[in-house]
């Protein structure tokens, strides 16, 4: 099977660059290809900067997990929440600087990705959400929360609306937010000086950065996914992810 993504290195810039069509939703086997990915550019000499991005014909950055391949087989969640777990440790404990360059919808995991990276640049055209409550699941939070304060995390977690690119640039996630033809050219950029230091100098900040932090993400995500493995024991769970593939209202038990 192709991997979804297509990588290139020059003068000490990688790029990844997401190309799973139509919608570039990763099943399992997907997620775990990007984190062996980024841990290997993590540990390549030639890689300073990590640019994680989508292919402009694609609609989004990301739209998550395949809910299709959960719904047609929700013991699948196991190998999911792997993917998942080690895609977001990858971009967060990597140690090189990881840049993410955001189109279109992020979603989901691409929640997750942009929250565990170091910097992001936006397009103007980008909306962040968590339907995760919609789609019968749970995670993100952890990497939300990252971005945004503690009551905007829970308004969007609780209502599934979306946030577009100013706000998010408002709220102080958000780099820089400019027009879509010009975001691969803003991420490089950045990137450019950041490759022009001290590789051993930006290693030991990053380290330094990552260790003053509030908490540890990872920890924060495992107990979200324990969470996530609950919901998916669950009838809800089943009829929101049938819901979604069949193009339907989902119709619960509101007991």
């Amino acid at each position: 099977m192709s991997k979804p993504f297509v990588t290139s290195i020059n003068n000490g810039i990688a790029e990844v660059i997401f190309n799973h069509k139509p919608v570039n939703a990763f099943d399992s086997a997907g997620w775990l290809a990007i984190a062996d990915e980024i841990y290997a550019l993590g540990d390549n000499p030639q890689v300073r900067v990590i640019i994680i991005a989508a292919d402009q014909d694609i609609k989004g950055f990301c739209a998550g997990v395949d809910i299709k391949e959960l719904a047609a087989d929700s013991g699948v969640i196991t190998k999911v929440n792997k993917g998942n777990y080690e895609t977001f440790k990858a971009v967060h404990r990597n140690p090189k600087p990881v840049i993410v360059a955001l189109h279109g919808f992020v979603l989901g995991g691409g929640i997750g990705i942009s929250g565990a990276a170091d910097i992001i640049v936006a397009a103007d055209d980008a909306r962040f959400g968590v339907p995760e409550v919609d789609r019968g699941a749970m995670g993100g939070g952890a990497h939300l929360q990252r971005m945004f304060p503690v009551q905007k995390v829970r308004y969007m977690y609780f209502t599934g609306e979306f946030i577009d690119a100013q706000e998010a640039y408002r709220l102080g996630a958000v780099e820089r937010v400019v027009p879509r033809d010009q975001l691969m050219d803003a991420a490089r950029e950045i990137a450019g000086k950041i490759a022009e230091k001290s590789p051993r100098m930006i290693e030991l900040a990053k380290e330094a950065l990552t260790g003053i932090e509030d908490g540890n993400l990872e920890d924060k995500y495992r107990w979200e996914q324990g969470f996530t493995q609950e919901a998916y024991a669950t009838k809800d769970s089943q009829e929101a992810r049938d819901a979604f593939v069949e193009n339907r209202d989902a119709k619960f038990d509101k007991k």
